[in-house]
C-alpha cells in the first residue's frame, strides 16, 4: 500500500473532521480573494479617475480661490516662477508633471479671451538644473503606491485639454480653444492676433465645456514678455500620482511653499481612496484570520487524527514504516485539505467579487491569476505549517506503547 492510498483512505473514512478544516480554509481564502480583487480593481478605477482629472493639485497665490482659478480671474495675483524649481528639486513623492500658467485678459478681434502662458515639457527637460529630477518617466517611480498602474501619455497638442501639459510649443505658436476657433474662424496653420502680436495656430482644442474653450494658450515666456509681467505665474497645476495626490502630497507642498495656497481638486476620488485603504487593511485582517483560524483548525484536526490512529500508526511502524513516511502521510493529508480549500476558496471568492464588485465599489472585476496563485500558495503553506508539529509527534510514537493502549 503506497502513501497516496493511505492518505486517500484516511480522508474518505473520516470525512466530517476533514470537511470542517477544509471549510475553514475555504471561507478564509474566499474572503481574501474577494476583498483583494475588489480592492485592486477599485484602485485602478481611482487611478483612471485621477488621470481623467488631469491636474489634481493646484498651487495658487495665497489670496486666490478655486473659483478664481476656474473663472481664469487670476491676473492680479501671481507667484514667482521659481516655485516651479522648488517643487522639482524637492522631488516629492507623487509629483508626475507640472504645468505653470500665467493668465491675462486679452482680445481676439473684438471678443474677450483669456491668454494663458504655459511652459511646455521640453523646457523642463532642457534646463540643466532640472535634468537630474526623475520626472517625465510615466513609470510612477516616485509614488508611494502605484495604484494607477501603467499610464499612457499623449503628447499631441490637442491633448492639452485633458493632459494639461504639452510637449512642444514654440515662442511664436498658440493653441486655441473651441470657442475662439469658432468665432474667429481660425484653423491650424493660420495666425491669431493677440496683444499686438501674431501667433501661428498650432492646434484647436476639442470642446470641453470649461473656460479652456475661451482661452488662447501660448508659451509662458512669450506671454510674460508680451505683458511685461516678469518671471511670474498665477497657477501651477500639478499632476499627482494616485494616493499621493489625495494624501500626503498637499501637506508636503504646503510646507515647501508657505507663501502659496495648495489645494486639491481630487476630492471626487478621495473617499474611494479611503475605502481602498480600509479594504487593503481588511485583506490583511482576513489573511491573519486565515492563518489563525484555518491553521488552528488543521492543527486540531491532525492532532485529533494522530490520537485516534495511534494503533494504526504503531502497526505501520512495526511493519517497517519509517518516521519520515509517517510524517509525510499526515503532511500530505494537510496538503490535500489546503489544496481543496485553496482552489475552492479562489473559485468562490472570484465569483463573489465579480458579482458584488459593482455594488461594493462600482467596478468590474476580472480574474487576477497571480493573486489566485498566491492565495492557493498561502492556503498550502498554512495547512502544511499547522500540520507539521502533529505529524512529527506521530512519527515519534513508540509502537510498543501504541499497542499497550486499551
Amino acid at each position: 500500500m503506497n502513501l497516496r492510498t493511505l492518505v486517500w483512505r484516511e480522508l474518505s473514512e473520516r470525512p466530517s473532521a476533514m470537511l470542517t478544516s477544509t471549510l475553514a480554509i475555504l471561507l478564509g481564502v474566499t474572503a481574501l480573494v474577494a476583498i483583494r480583487h475588489v480592492t485592486v480593481f477599485s484602485e485602478r478605477e481611482v487611478g483612471q479617475q485621477l488621470q481623467s482629472l488631469g491636474a489634481n493639485v493646484l498651487v495658487l497665490p495665497k489670496a486666490a480661490t478655486l473659483q478664481d482659478y476656474y473663472s481664469a480671474d487670476l491676473t492680479s495675483q501671481t507667484l514667482p516662477e521659481s516655485h516651479v524649481s522648488s517643487i522639482l528639486l524637492a522631488n516629492l513623492p507623487g509629483v508626475e508633471r507640472l504645468s505653470p500658467k500665467l493668465c491675462v485678459a486679452a482680445k481676439v478681434g473684438d471678443r474677450a479671451v483669456t491668454l494663458t502662458g504655459i511652459l511646455p515639457q521640453s523646457e523642463f527637460q532642457a534646463k540643466a538644473v532640472w535634468q537630474s529630477v526623475s520626472l517625465f518617466s510615466n513609470k510612477h517611480d516616485g509614488c508611494k503606491k502605484a495604484a494607477c498602474g501603467p499610464k499612457t501619455y499623449d503628447g499631441a497638442p490637442e491633448a492639452l485639454a485633458t493632459e494639461r501639459t504639452i510637449d512642444q510649443l514654440k515662442g511664436n505658436e498658440a493653441i486655441i480653444g473651441a470657442d475662439v476657433a469658432e468665432f474667429s474662424k481660425l484653423k491650424p496653420g493660420k495666425s491669431v492676433e493677440v496683444l499686438g502680436e501674431s501667433l501661428q495656430v498650432l492646434a484647436v482644442l476639442p470642446r470641453t465645456g470649461t473656460v479652456d474653450d475661451g482661452r488662447v494658450f501660448a508659451h509662458l515666456h512669450t506671454v510674460q514678455r508680451m505683458t511685461n509681467a516678469g518671471e511670474v505665474v498665477n497657477a501651477i497645476e500639478v499632476m499627482g500620482c494616485c494616493e499621493d495626490a489625495a494624501g500626503g502630497l498637499v501637506p508636503s507642498l504646503t510646507a515647501l511653499l508657505p507663501d502659496a495656497k495648495v489645494v486639491t481638486i481630487s476630492q471626487v476620488v478621495s473617499t474611494q481612496v479611503g475605502i481602498n485603504r480600509l479594504m487593503s487593511q481588511m485583506s490583511l485582517f482576513v489573511l491573519s484570520i486565515l492563518v489563525i483560524v484555518g491553521g488552528a483548525s488543521v492543527a486540531s484536526t491532525i492532532s485529533s487524527n494522530v490520537r485516534e490512529r495511534r494503533r494504526e500508526v504503531g502497526t505501520l511502524m512495526a511493519l517497517g514504516a519509517t518516521p519520515g513516511l509517517v510524517t509525510r502521510m499526515f503532511l500530505f493529508k494537510a496538503l490535500a485539505l489546503g489544496l481543496v480549500g485553496g482552489i475552492g476558496g479562489c473559485a468562490l471568492g472570484l465569483v463573489v467579487a465579480m458579482l458584488l464588485g459593482s455594488q461594493w465599489a462600482g467596478v468590474t472585476v476580472t480574474p487576477l491569476p497571480d493573486l489566485l496563485l498566491i492565495a492557493i500558495a498561502a492556503a498550502l503553506a498554512v495547512t502544511t505549517l499547522a500540520a507539521y508539529w502533529p505529524a512529527r509527534s506521530a512519527a515519534r510514537l513508540d509502537p510498543c506503547s501504541c499497542f499497550s493502549d486499551v
